[in-house]
């Protein structure tokens, strides 16, 4: 991978340190096959630093989102200190992550707008080795979980942001629900963020 440029973001919504542990977990699967997705993009702050580590990689990269913002809440979702958080926020549009990719010279990935709960799994390749998943919601990183379990490679890692924000207290619920029935992924939190790592020749599921 190439050396990373400096930390540029487009939006208050990541900060320096938050992408700097996506890259440095998308940096530790160099060696292992698969592409990586992303679910959940904005405007593309994380995506850009994504494709500019992948140039001159075999890798492919998949983008997946709304371009609608935010769904409505779950009533996992509910919390007192997240009520800035509604159906709509955080919305940008396809045209506009577009013309941020192009801005900072990488390569597009593969984009597919759509909300997740409408993907299936012939959206998502094959085999997987990194995936960032930034849904906000219950339901938002749930359903990228499920369709990712299947095409998860021996050692990928997937990040999940917001698992320690009180404010989207749905992100952990998630997590924590579908960790309960894979025992071979194993989790540590860092900057609010969930890091997994996946042992799929250990891979189980618990009634």
């Amino acid at each position: 991978m190439v050396k990373s440029a400096p930390l540029q973001l487009l939006s208050d919504q990541v900060d320096e340190r938050e992408v700097a542990i996506v890259l440095r977990e998308l940096s530790s699967i160099e060696n292992i096959h698969g592409d990586v997705v992303e679910f959940g993009c904005y405007v593309g702050t994380t995506s850009v630093h994504i494709a500019r580590e992948l140039m001159g990689v075999a890798r492919q990269f998949y983008v997946y989102d709304s371009f609608e913002g935010l769904p409505p809440k779950a009533v996992q979702d509910e919390s007192p200190a997240g009520t800035q958080f509604v159906a709509g926020a955080l919305a940008a549009s396809k045209k506009e992550f577009i013309a941020n990719l192009k801005r900072a010279n990488v390569p597009l990935p593969r984009i597919k707008k759509a909300w997740f709960n409408r993907l299936s799994p012939e959206d998502i390749p094959e085999r997987v080795a990194f995936a960032f998943l930034d849904g906000d919601y219950y339901d938002s990183i749930l359903y990228p979980l499920q369709l990712l379990t299947p095409k998860l490679v021996a050692g990928a890692k997937i990040v999940i942001d917001d698992y320690a924000n009180e404010a989207l207290p749905g992100a952990a619920k998630a997590v924590n629900e579908w960790l309960a029935r894979y025992p071979n992924a194993k989790i540590r939190v860092e900057h609010s963020m969930a890091i997994i790592s996946w042992d799929s020749q250990k891979a189980s599921v618990r009634q």
